[in-house]
């Protein structure tokens, strides 16, 4: 039953996954019609290589970041070295970005890839563990946007209305997060323990419902054992969100001979931000990246087709270190078939 179930949702994705998929490379053409392939071609080449080679070092500073903050989220006895976890951030940035539903298995990519460093319930925890601090900060983030956007742009009612309901959408999760951590609720685990008792998925959480709630208490102990670094983490996720911004600035400084405003690169990031959570289901988030840029682009009264070269030269830089990764993947002899039966053991465990 159990695994009927799973396999029913995981199909019902893929689905919404390639439906998604389809519309984004449509909405892609539409806007590249819209805009001209000319005016593309212009905009890119007068970035150049230079600019280019720019955001490739801009965005692998947003990786060290992030390598740096999972490497202070794991629970000792076991320890991660920035060695070890820069390059398992690259693999599960690659994995994230260009497969459908790649989200769901980026975690465990990473996981997979310290492997040989700790067991992989462990690297789950700290992966986990460290998405939460990356989640608490991306939230605040997006409510400074929003609240910003609000402020700045001449908007329709109805527009100003979903931000709203986006806002306050977004404070409930945090509160329920804090809740979360603070009481300790053990959701997952208690979920498994309940089916368990019913003989519903017995063979799998025989074992499994016990590696639940090791997982989950790795993540709840952590705040508790180590506050000390509750603010450096915090710290390393804003500098990431900050890097973003500072590299939509540079792209926006090349593509335009008016000076960019650090407000309308603060607003194009985290458009860009949310667009990425809201549709990560959709490879490379193509089309609505886009679209999100090309709006946030004509509120400020930007140059027509800037918002859409600049999410396109932002793809390519993705694309670059999304071929790091790949390669990666392939000199620790991991695949994406084998990523994927790792993830669909581990989901099915609880």
């Amino acid at each position: 039953m159990l695994d009927r179930i799973s396999s029913t949702h995981l199909n019902r994705l893929k689905l919404a996954g390639i439906v998604l998929t389809i519309a984004g490379v449509g909405l892609f053409a539409y806007l590249v019609y819209s805009v001209g392939i000319g005016e593309l071609v212009e905009g890119i080449e007068r970035f150049g290589l230079v600019g280019f080679a720019v955001i490739l070092l801009l965005y692998f500073l947003r990786i060290v970041v992030r390598a740096i903050a999972w490497s202070l989220s794991v629970y000792e006895p076991y320890r991660l070295e920035f060695r070890d976890t820069l390059p398992a951030v690259v693999i599960g940035e690659a994995t994230s970005s260009i497969i459908p539903l790649g989200i769901l298995i980026s975690g465990t990519a990473k996981a997979v890839a310290v492997r040989h460093r700790v067991p992989l319930v462990a690297g789950l925890s700290s992966v986990a563990t460290e998405n939460l601090f990356y989640s608490l900060v991306t939230s605040v983030f997006l409510i400074l946007g929003a609240l910003t956007f609000l402020r700045s742009a001449p908007l329709e009612e109805g527009w100003v209305l979903t931000i709203d309901v986006l806002i306050a959408g977004i404070l409930l999760l945090l509160a329920f997060m804090f809740l979360m951590v603070l009481r300790q609720w053990h959701f997952a685990s208690e979920t498994c323990e309940w089916l368990y008792q019913r003989c519903i998925g017995r063979r799998f959480l025989e074992k499994g419902r016990m590696d639940v709630r090791l997982f989950e208490n790795l993540i709840y102990g952590f705040y508790r054992r180590y506050p000390r670094r509750f603010l450096p983490i915090c710290g390393l996720e804003a500098l990431y969100h900050a890097l973003g911004v500072l590299e939509v600035f540079y792209v926006l400084s090349r593509l335009s001979d008016a000076f960019p405003s650090l407000m309308t690169s603060f607003l194009l990031e985290s458009v860009s931000r949310l667009i990425t959570i809201m549709f990560k289901i959709v490879p490379l988030t193509i089309g609505v990246d886009e679209a999100g840029a090309q709006f946030v682009g004509e509120a400020f009264a930007l140059a027509a087709g800037v918002g859409v070269t600049l999410a396109i030269i932002r793809k390519g830089r993705i694309l670059f270190w999304t071929a790091i990764g790949l390669l990666l993947m392939i000199k620790r002899g991991m695949s994406l078939r084998g990523l994927a039966s790792t993830n669909e053991s581990v989901t099915e465990q609880p």
